[in-house]
């Protein structure tokens, strides 16, 4: 699809991502798999870790597809907030998996739980290790392409991935020669990782539900200002997530102008509005005169 002369690369996209979604998924259910079979703390943090940058995605996905749908009698809002619940459930589940991490590295530490260090876990970790270049290098060239910052981040977050997995590599060696405790101790490492996953996401759906400010009030201030026939704006406030904002704000106009030109500034406020912030999906715009002569200040 073209239009003003931009071609929508969303479904190229959204290609890419589900190609390195099912690569990555697959490397993280086999460190998991391998980490519980061998007892590696390191290999199933790290697995849990990938399986998790994954997973956030395809439910978000899914919360995405539910608040898309469009407002009805009993949610004249929408269904956005769904989404939001959907993330808490993530978190959740990330907070859990911690926990169930952190218990088996208690027990390697005191209850003497032996890991089992084979050719096979440094075949596992290595191929992984191989999977996630390749499908960083690949998103990073298929971002540049079709211009999406998204995969172009996405593909600087499985670098970071690849680190975790080299750390597991080190745990692994100094486990072979010896120090059964290096094991355990990437694994805690690695799920404080996990855990800031899940507190970023939890912050995340927090402000949307305590209707957290969402544009900074001062560059609404800006622009509505510049529109012709306001006089000053107050009270602006903002509401909502990201990608879907809602707005409302009070406008100042010249008293005794007709009620269809007060309609008019109002409704130039808003088109000005949503040209220079796009996230803005609803706006609510409250007109009141002004004092005659002198512009009134905000």
């Amino acid at each position: 699809m073209e239009e003003h002369g931009l071609v929508d690369n969303t479904p190229r996209v959204r290609r890419v991502l589900v190609y390195t979604l099912i690569l990555n998924e697959a490397v993280a259910i086999a460190k998991i798999i391998w980490g519980y079979l061998s007892g590696s703390i390191g290999m199933v943090s790290d697995g849990f870790h990938s399986l998790f940058d994954g997973l956030s995605n395809v439910i978000g996905l899914i919360g995405i597809w539910i608040a898309s749908h469009p407002p009805d009698e009993k949610h004249p809002y929408g269904h956005k907030k769904y989404e939001t619940l959907f993330t808490i459930v993530i978190a959740v589940m990330i907070f859990s998996t911690c926990f169930q991490i952190l218990k088996r590295a208690y027990l390697s530490f005191f209850d003497g739980q032996q890991t089992i260090v084979s050719s096979t876990s440094f075949v596992i970790m290595g191929t992984t290790m191989l999977v996630n270049l390749y499908v960083m290098l690949y998103e990073m060239k298929k971002g540049k392409e079709l211009k999406s910052n998204f995969l172009i981040a996405d593909a600087l977050h499985t670098k970071s991935d690849l680190f975790a997995s080299s750390a597991v590599i080190t745990g692994l060696i100094l486990t072979k020669i010896g120090y059964q405790i290096a094991d355990a101790l990437v694994g805690v490492v690695i799920t404080i990782f996990i855990a800031r996953i899940g507190y970023k996401i939890i912050k995340s759906a927090s402000d949307v539900l305590v209707d957290t400010i969402c544009i900074d009030t001062n560059a609404i201030e800006e622009v509505v200002n510049k529109v012709e026939g306001v006089r000053g704006c107050h009270d602006i406030r903002t509401r909502g997530m990201e990608h879907h904002i809602y707005l409302d704000l009070h406008i100042v106009v010249a008293p005794h102008i007709t009620i269809e030109k007060a309609h008019e500034i109002a409704s130039n406020v808003e088109k000005r509005i949503k040209e220079v912030f796009p996230t803005v999906v609803d706006i609510v715009v409250h007109t009141e005169p002004g004092t005659s002569g002198a512009e009134c200040k905000c």
